[in-house]
């Protein structure tokens, strides 16, 4: 299949166009929504995976155990910024340079 040089042009200048048009809803974090109750905002499981480096199973035994709450939102589990910062507070010790196990 030949493609004249016009064409590829305009397909070349669509694919920027789109390219830009995500690189601009990244940069202005809006590909994942942020949701919040009373001015707080609320975590979900990837957020707070991430932020603190554990899996979804770990959060799911910090929630059995009673040590995290959440929110069950649309059969989503999200998790309150402050309740977050509270039990890593009280809860995860920090790590210490130096030390080898």
């Amino acid at each position: 299949m030949l493609v004249d040089k016009n064409n590829f042009e305009e397909w070349m200048q669509r694919i920027m166009e789109r390219i830009n048009r995500i690189e601009s809803m990244v940069e202005n974090k809006q590909m994942k929504p942020s949701y919040t109750i009373d001015g707080e905002r609320l975590l979900d499981n990837q957020d707070l995976c991430f932020m603190m480096n554990c899996s979804k199973r770990t959060l799911q035994r910090y929630r059995t155990e009673g040590l995290l709450p959440c929110r069950r939102i649309r059969q989503k589990t999200y998790y309150l910024e402050s309740d977050v910062m509270n039990f890593i507070r009280e809860n995860l010790k920090p790590i210490q340079k130096g030390n080898s196990v």
